[in-house]
């Protein structure tokens, strides 16, 4: 056809099987809950203020339920930091719950070349930000004992797996789908030397890793780095979690909705994750073969269309 134009994709990408790129590109709004997995439960809450408020009133239900029942210890893998956690601790303090059986472990933190993570003090870390929204708006009386309020870091990393699996694994790991399609920090690079080898992948834990180039641009957009793009104020490396941290929780809850607004980047990344191959070179994609429940906004969800000169004409007119 005159008007085609055939390329290979990046060679800078891990994933590049275009056949699947374009099918799971073609899958519709109606049809992206309908996941060939009988692991992954997908739903979609349409609204955006109903998706982020239903996100915030699941981590606070799940400590309260936790708490009801007698339950000892509560363990959660929490994401990145995100301005919205103020309501849980708001939450937290307004219903009067007690916190004392909640174990967090967040997911990652950043670090320099040397693989020194950031410290606590440092206003682009993921460690000054979780205090900032979360930890220190709680009402000390209420809050977790700090020992049990966990970061991985450059003097613990080798171990964080294994303390996850002293407490039996977490009792929900909370998380959202990257760019590049990472898990926490664990990039599609590191997926190479397993791409067929599943069950070998699903065991590594975690590690201190280079960031990927999609993952340093994502991260420009947000607070944390001005939300100017400034790509040189995100650090080259970070302290992460791995697949088998995911595999050994109970539940894996990932959220992809946040942030959405004219570009949609989770749109694409979330149909590949959900309906391509189970891929180590796609990290995400092993939510299809653990037990896990992918929330999606209305905006993620929409059809993921190429086709945008009538959208662009609108948008002028």
């Amino acid at each position: 056809m005159a008007n085609s134009f055939d390329y290979e994709l990046s060679q800078y990408l891990e994933f590049r099987d275009k056949e699947v790129c374009q099918r799971v590109r073609q899958i519709k709004r109606q049809d992206i809950t309908n996941t060939p997995s009988d692991k992954l439960k997908i739903r979609v809450i349409e609204h955006e203020t109903a998706f982020q408020f239903s996100f915030l009133m699941d981590i606070v239900s799940g400590i309260k339920r936790a708490l009801d029942e007698g339950s000892k210890q509560y363990v959660l893998i929490l994401p990145a930091p995100n301005p919205n956690y103020a309501f849980v601790a708001k939450m937290i303090n307004d219903l009067n719950i007690p916190c004392h059986h909640v174990h967090t472990f967040n997911m990652d933190e950043y670090a320099n070349e040397d693989g020194k993570t950031a410290p606590k003090n440092w206003k682009g870390g993921f460690q000054y930000w979780m205090y900032h929204d979360l930890f220190d708006r709680i009402r000390p009386e209420l809050r977790m004992p700090d020992e049990q309020i966990h970061f991985p870091n450059d003097k613990n990393v080798n171990d964080y797996s294994k303390m996850l699996e002293d407490k039996g694994g977490a009792d929900v790991c909370y998380g959202g789908i990257g760019w590049c399609g990472h898990i926490a920090f664990f990039e599609p690079h590191l997926g190479r030397e397993f791409a067929d080898d599943l069950d070998g992948y699903l065991e590594q834990g975690s590690r201190i890793v280079d960031l990927s180039p999609i993952t340093v641009c994502q991260n420009s957009l947000y607070a944390d780095a001005g939300s100017a793009g400034d790509w040189s104020w995100v650090p080259p490396k970070a302290a992460t979690i791995g697949p088998k941290d995911l595999k050994n929780s109970k539940l894996v809850s990932f959220w992809n909705g946040f942030g959405a607004g004219e570009s949609v980047w989770q749109r694409y990344i979330t149909r590949l994750a959900a309906h391509g191959p189970v891929t180590p070179l796609v990290p995400a994609s092993i939510l299809q073969v653990i037990n896990s429940e992918l929330i999606l906004s209305g905006s993620v969800a929409a059809d993921c269309s190429t086709e945008t000169s009538e959208r662009r004409t609108e948008m002028v007119i």
